[in-house]
């Protein structure tokens, strides 16, 4: 038997050499869990931060936002980059300027510098998920196996979010803040110099055109509602500053409407917004992403300045969140296999609700016993939905689009974060960290997110949805322009557009 042939190894167009897929996946997966980790595990330093560097409640939530606020501004450019540039080349860049924006984290003398280096970090790490996404599918190329090893990086993908935390905790009681950044830089370079070893070069025949006007009106769109979510409570709803933000971002929003529809290959197709499993999907990302962005960070205060816990029993308590996701993730893939998208979307979103309902009544005496159950629940909702949202997201769009599908899904993701950490932080800022008042909203304001997506899920994935995006599939196969180029080969027939080397 041939080494090509060994389970788990390939070997990439015009060369000998072995690609080893499971050992790829392993990188991919490796390399993306510090990220997802990283969205997470900063969460229990907030109070250690906000001590240290003497920062309010805005600049720990900026602390949070700048890292995915970065990340969703820059999904899809990087994603482009990757297919023009070279995956493998685009990989490493992004996970030494990830690594790099690490080291400094843990350097910084001030809360200014921390949120800089936050987004040093997100700009590497905006080129790892999408990036990996298309190292994978060039990989396994069989249907099959490829629907495996996503399940498998998505779900270590939503198990990292979730435990990082209890990783934190660990770090920051035993040793200090700082080590939440530092632990990663190791991590880092060993995932440098395996992927220079292991993963095999590869980059679309025709990389997609670059999008200035599109990307620069994104970056508007986000940081402005975000900045004044975040800063709406300190200044004032009706300070001049905060109601221009809100314009500012209007005027963006109308902007990207009008040019992006005008662009031969835009950032954003807007006509995939045209199929209701799309729209729904990103949707509900957002809304999942929030619950859970907003979760982290108000259990972080909850638990740390209301129960006075420490850093390390506060991550500890968080761990049926971990459990509870990772178990619902692999179940939700064999759910999504066997049963399709429908029924683990609409459970996921009435558990996400039903654990907001349960955590809105907290008092600084509730029982551990019902803080624990209540955060299985919403770890268990949050596992169930991740996995078919990024299938749905792609129902009825032809092969050559996923790709972009995909990354723009992942931009919802991360602003969800944002927007999730930004709200729920808005809302507490007002009294206090230690008020328990401001925390029943925020709680319930989880809750609607869970029960958003309870619907959407039904409704995105209804016969109406499916025939809509079959319909919408036909016009964007048969449609001349814009044209978008994938970054996510589908399989091996898509060879024209796909070249692979060592």
């Amino acid at each position: 038997m041939s080494t090509a042939n060994l389970p788990g190894a390939t070997t990439t167009a015009g060369s000998p050499r072995p690609v080893h897929r499971r050992l790829v996946l392993a990188i991919c997966c490796l390399s993306v869990g510090v990220t997802g980790i990283d969205l997470s595990i900063v969460n229990v330093a907030l109070p250690s931060i906000s001590k240290d560097l003497h920062t309010s409640v805005g600049g720990l939530q900026w602390t949070v936002d700048a890292y995915s606020l970065v990340m969703a501004c820059l999904l899809v450019l990087s994603g482009s980059m990757a297919d023009r540039f070279g995956r493998k080349r685009v990989f490493q860049l992004g996970l030494s300027l990830f690594s790099l924006g690490s080291l400094l984290c843990g350097l910084a003398p001030g809360v200014g510098w921390l949120i800089a280096f936050r987004g040093l970090q997100a700009v590497g790490g905006s080129m790892l998920n999408p990036v990996a996404m298309s190292i994978i599918v060039s990989v396994f190329t069989d249907r099959r196996e490829r629907a495996r090893a996503i399940g498998v990086w998505g779900s270590v993908i939503g198990t990292t979010v979730a435990a990082g935390p209890v990783l934190g905790g660990l770090l920051v009681s035993g040793i200090d803040w700082r080590s939440v950044f530092w632990v990663n830089v190791p991590i880092g370079i060993g995932a440098i110099l395996l992927t220079r070893r292991f993963v095999p070069e590869s980059r679309a025949a025709r990389g997609r055109a670059f999008d200035p006007p599109g990307q620069a009106l994104i970056i508007v769109l986000f940081a402005s509602v975000i900045a004044a979510t975040i800063e709406g409570p300190r200044q004032g709803w009706a300070d001049p500053r905060i109601v221009g933000l809100f314009v500012l971002a209007a005027l963006a929003l109308t902007g990207l409407l009008i040019v992006e529809r005008r662009r031969s290959e835009p950032l954003i197709d807007l006509r995939f917004f045209r199929s209701p499993p799309f729209s729904g999907a990103n949707t509900i990302s957002v809304v999942m992403s929030a619950g859970l962005g907003g979760f982290l960070f108000l259990s972080t205060l909850y638990l740390q300045d209301v129960r006075h816990f420490s850093p390390l029993r506060a991550g500890l308590m968080i761990i049926p969140v971990a459990v509870g996701q990772a178990v619902a993730s692999q179940l939700s893939g064999r759910l999504l296999a066997s049963r399709g998208d429908r029924l683990p979307l609409v459970l996921g979103g009435a558990l996400l609700t039903l654990g907001g309902v349960l955590l809105v009544p907290l008092t600084a005496h509730t029982e551990s016993g019902y803080l624990l159950a209540a955060y299985a629940v919403f770890g268990l909702g949050a596992g169930l939905t991740g996995p078919p949202v990024n299938h749905t997201a792609v129902t009825g769009l032809p092969p050559d689009q996923v790709g972009v599908a995909g990354a723009l899904a992942a931009s919802a993701r991360q602003f969800g974060i944002s927007i999730g950490v930004a709200v729920t932080g808005s809302i507490v800022a007002g009294t206090g960290t230690g008020s328990l008042d401001s925390g029943h909203a925020a709680w319930a304001v989880l809750a609607g997110c869970g029960l958003v997506a309870l619907v959407l899920g039904a409704v995105s994935t209804s016969g109406w949805a499916k025939a809509a995006a079959a319909r919408n599939g036909e016009r964007l196969v048969t449609a001349p322009a814009p044209e978008s180029q994938d970054h996510l080969p589908p399989s091996p027939s898509a060879g024209p557009m796909e070249t692979r080397k060592e």
